[in-house]
């Protein structure tokens, strides 16, 4: 017959041969599936016969078209030289393989769902796309709390503190501290105390260049005394804020060492975070807007991150108790939810002379600091 004749004539050329095979591989295909299914002993004994028959005529056939070459899944192959017809089908059974099923269309998601649940799985760990690195009292935790009422937000409640104190512990043991994400969800964490760090920059950058930061700012004298409210709950036999204040009183020289004067210069520790990141890849969030227009400033960073704009005003109502905004829904719950008791603290009087002193002495870092991001926080009217 045809094929027996073209048996005996010379072995074609490399090339023919696997063009030949490739278009005598779509039209045998069937007779090789028909021979895995024999095997699986599904098929009535008629059936299995037939298959088993055709199966042994297509090995004859493609060895004897190929002159023993191996023709490989990617268009490749490789001399045989009188291998068995069970290695040459096997690699073209390789070629010829049937595209996976769509598990995706026999797995449809209902809208209200999407985003929020994995028809395959549950998510994997991934390093944080976006990092609020501060500042301490400056209304990080309200941020972080707001922000976790999206969707497509997943973050770590606790503070890792990975880039400041635990960094020696390596990437994989934070990547295992993030929670899982899925695909379009975006990972992230809150240590307010990265914005002061000197190595925290260039740490941040060597694990991703395109990471986002968000700063949340406040007015830097009350972000001190709200600092020094925190410290003397804790501590009840601290030094009086004015003490700690001034180096030296009689001469009104400020004591830049103490932690809660020095987090307010807020423009030279910028500067060293422009040494690795460009400002367009860094958000500076009003804390004082955070309490006034919740809504308006969460508009802007989900606008940062690459999110639809899903928290709005509705999400919120204002506690007159406490003094600023609590959701109605948190995250997982269908109760109104404000921020712990350790959140809106009275705080204690304090000389206004030194207060004065104070805002004499940020006002030309503020001016600096205002130019450098471009935004005016009104911090000195």
């Amino acid at each position: 017959m045809a094929f027996s004749r073209i048996h005996k004539l010379d072995p074609p050329s490399r090339s023919t041969s696997r063009k030949a095979a490739v278009m005598l591989g779509s039209l045998l295909g069937p007779l090789i599936l028909l021979h895995i299914l024999a095997d699986r002993s599904t098929l009535p004994s008629p059936v299995k016969a037939s298959a088993s028959r055709a199966a042994e005529r297509t090995k004859r056939l493609l060895y004897g078209w190929t002159g023993g070459s191996e023709v490989m899944s990617h268009g490749t192959d490789r001399r045989t030289s009188g291998a068995p017809a069970e290695e040459v089908i096997a690699g073209t059974e390789e070629f010829l393989q049937l595209p996976p099923p769509d598990l995706g269309a026999a797995r449809k998601v209902p809208p209200r769902f999407a985003g929020k649940v994995s028809p395959l799985g549950e998510g994997s760990k991934k390093l944080p796309r976006a990092l609020i690195i501060g500042v301490k009292k400056g209304g990080t935790r309200a941020l972080l709390e707001f922000l976790r009422v999206h969707p497509d937000v997943r973050a770590v409640g606790a503070e890792p503190h990975f880039f400041d104190r635990h960094y020696g512990n390596g990437l994989e043991w934070y990547r295992e501290l993030m929670p899982k994400t899925l695909e379009g969800q975006i990972t992230m964490e809150k240590t307010p105390s990265y914005f002061v760090t000197r190595e925290a920059p260039a740490r941040i950058s060597a694990m991703s260049r395109d990471t986002k930061l968000i700063v949340v700012v406040r007015d830097p004298v009350t972000r001190a005394i709200s600092d020094y409210t925190q410290t003397l709950s804790k501590k009840p036999d601290i030094p009086s804020f004015e003490s700690l204040t001034f180096k030296n009183r009689t001469t009104g020289l400020i004591d830049t060492s103490w932690s809660a004067i020095q987090i307010g210069i807020y423009a030279k520790h910028l500067d060293n975070w422009l040494q690795y990141f460009p400002m367009e890849q860094i958000l500076f969030v009003s804390g004082e807007r955070l309490i006034s227009d919740p809504a308006g400033e969460l508009g802007r960073v989900q606008d940062f991150l690459g999110l639809k704009r899903i928290i709005t005003d509705k999400h919120f109502y204002f506690n007159q108790t406490k003094g600023f905004p609590c959701l109605k829904k948190a995250e997982g719950s269908s109760k109104p939810h404000c921020l712990g008791k350790t959140k809106g603290r009275t705080h204690p009087n304090i000389d206004p002379e030194v207060v004065q002193r104070l805002r004499d002495f940020y006002r030309p870092f503020n001016m600096k600091f205002y130019q450098m991001t471009g935004r005016f926080f009104g911090w000195d009217d």
